[in-house]
């Protein structure tokens, strides 16, 4: 009979530890899902709003860019110079002597298809806005890009070639979607 009561004082310990166990898990579970539900609106504004998003990526048309014209479009709040490039500009750009280059890069590397070239349109001296892109104005000495604040050169693939730019215009990301649409960002 010793060992009835004992069982059931054992069996009434083990029943009211299990229940004090489910009790703190339920607590513990209930608190950190209130947690996150309040911490969540904090960290969700820190989302780019939906208008930046639109901004963040831009789609253009290539169709209507003719050989040799170079077209300008805003990114990001920056001016992307897009460029269709002859046979002859593809051949002079891989030509260059990497040696003779401030900032070496192959043509090649700058560009996914030799007839597009895509670069971002500031200036990587201090930030002005290269000359070259409309008909009419200087393209400087390489025929690609001058800038005219401080006198920066740049060649067909948009390398520092002569002045003070310590780069070459950056390329941005960009990838074709089709034959004939280009994906900036």
């Amino acid at each position: 009979m010793a060992d009835s009561t004992g069982d059931k004082a054992v069996s009434q310990k083990e029943n009211v530890e299990t229940r004090r166990d489910f009790l703190m898990l339920a607590t513990g579970a209930f608190g950190a899902f209130g947690m996150g539900a309040a911490i969540w609106p904090l960290i969700d504004q820190m989302n780019p709003a939906a208008d930046t998003l639109a901004a963040s990526t831009a789609e253009v048309n290539l169709k209507p860019i003719q050989v040799g014209q170079r077209v300008v479009i805003k990114w990001r709040g920056k001016p992307v110079f897009i460029t269709r490039r002859s046979k002859a500009q593809i051949e002079d750009a891989r030509k260059v002597s990497l040696t003779s280059l401030v900032d070496p890069e192959r043509d090649e590397d700058r560009v996914k298809k030799p007839e597009w070239l895509i670069v971002v349109g500031v200036c990587t001296h201090l930030g002005c806005i290269p000359l070259g892109s409309k008909q009419g104005e200087k393209q400087g000495e390489y025929r690609g890009w001058f800038c005219p604040c401080h006198g920066s050169h740049y060649d067909t693939s948009g390398r520092i070639r002569k002045g003070p730019a310590p780069k070459n215009l950056s390329v941005p990301q960009y990838t074709f979607v089709s034959e004939n649409v280009v994906k900036i960002g």
